[in-house]
């Protein structure tokens, strides 16, 4: 199958990654229960049930339990599950180790969460038989190094090498060809349809579309007037259509941002702000190793409910430091929050530049330009005037001393 196309893509996702890693963080300490062979979840506080579901385990899967459950209702389905805190910064960890084991094994990577990444095959397609045989050798290596497993879908379209990460589970290989998706991808349910959320799901069940071959064989103008742009991508998803290349970091060069999902509700501004302080300074470390400075902040809230919201600010002058961002991020915070619970706090910034580079000056910058310029020049005269003061009084003063003799004057106190 493969042979038929240039563009080979992989889709490289960690198997309930959160869950995973809290699994192997739990051993390493020296729990003797894998948390993936029990019914278990990661997310809020197994005492106080507060909390959603952020990860489950397979054998709580098999309960009913959901990802963005509460803890509570997970409790009320499986009353012996296990529960556990989440611990970002040991998955940041695990995601850094796992990305540069990937990158050592082709350099073409895209990172696009935490937990999952596209992969372009093209560079080392002489390196193995088959893009199968490739992907099965990655599994089976993340496996062996690490002690978790990843699926990995392989298409010559993004977003179909994303789709076929998702079939069965866990530690698989699976195609979604372009020429396969009649067969593999449009019976499947409307909502398993990337980027089709439960509303957009619902609504299209509502007007007769319950799988993605409905949705692909629609009229696209009807469609598009019903879901606006949203409706237009998920009808080009559904059919296939995705030119999207596999970006480098260096490549994109469109944003540069973070976010994180919070380990408790944030209530308060207090709260937020030292989450805003972190980001600033990881954005602000990003752009600075890649000589960039930025003319847009963006800061994004998803609250409890899982709502998001986002408010953006364009600057007078480009920026990169880490002060000028939480600055600005903090004002754009002020703003755009509604005071509800926080569960994810984000920094992203646009409009990049290199550093040194021109850039085009408002009224407002170039005055004061002009004023700094002004006060640099007025202080160069000054100085250069208090020089030849200078110049003249130590001539008149040898002067003076040729004709009556050294010492004659002495300097004055005040």
């Amino acid at each position: 199958m493969d042979l038929e196309y240039e563009r080979i893509i992989f889709h490289i996702d960690v198997n309930s990654a959160f869950l995973s890693w809290s699994a192997i963080r739990l051993l390493e300490s020296g729990g003797k229960t894998d948390l993936r062979t029990v019914p278990s979840i990661v997310g809020g506080d197994q005492k106080t049930r507060h909390g959603i579901v952020v990860a489950k385990s397979i054998p709580a899967k098999r309960y009913g339990i959901h990802t963005a459950d509460t803890v509570a209702s997970a409790f009320q389905k499986c009353p012996n599950l296990i529960s556990v805190k989440p611990d970002h910064n040991y998955y940041r960890q695990k995601s850094r180790e796992l990305m540069e084991y990937l990158k050592n094994i082709c350099p073409h990577i895209q990172q696009v969460s935490v937990d999952e990444c596209y992969m372009d095959f093209e560079p080392i397609r002489d390196e193995y038989s088959s893009p199968e045989a490739a992907a099965r050798s990655i599994c089976d290596g993340v496996l062996e190094t690490f002690g978790f497993t990843v699926n990995i879908g392989i298409s010559d379209r993004k977003v179909l090498a994303k789709m076929a990460s998702d079939f069965e589970k866990p530690n698989k290989v699976h195609t979604l060809y372009s020429g396969e998706i009649r067969e593999k991808l449009w019976p499947l349910p409307i909502g398993t349809l990337h980027m089709c959320g439960r509303k957009s799901a619902e609504k299209m069940e509502q007007i007769g579309i319950r799988t993605i071959g409905d949705l692909a064989s629609a009229d696209r103008s009807r469609i598009a007037a019903m879901f606006k742009s949203h409706g237009d991508l998920l009808w080009r998803y559904a059919n296939g259509i995705d030119d999207s290349e596999v970006e480098t970091e260096e490549r994109e060069a469109k944003s540069v941002g973070n976010s994180t999902t919070l380990p408790e509700d944030v209530t308060n501004r207090k709260q937020a702000l030292p989450v805003l302080e972190r980001l600033s300074e990881s954005v602000s470390t990003r752009l600075k190793k890649h000589g960039l400075m930025v003319k847009q902040v963006t800061v994004e809230i998803k609250y409890a409910t899982f709502q998001s919201t986002s408010h953006q600010m364009i600057l007078e002058s480009p920026i990169s430091d880490k002060a000028q961002l939480y600055d600005k991020a903090v004002k754009l915070f002020d703003n755009l929050w509604d005071g509800s619970p926080i569960r994810l706090l984000g920094i992203r910034t646009g409009k990049l530049q290199k550093v040194g580079e021109p850039y085009q000056l408002n009224l407002f910058d170039y005055q004061k330009q002009l004023e700094h310029q002004n006060k640099e020049r007025a202080e160069k005269e000054k100085q250069k005037k208090d020089r030849e003061r200078k110049k003249q009084m130590e001539d008149a003063i040898k002067t003076i001393e040729k004709k009556y003799g050294s010492g004659v004057i002495t300097k004055g106190f005040k």
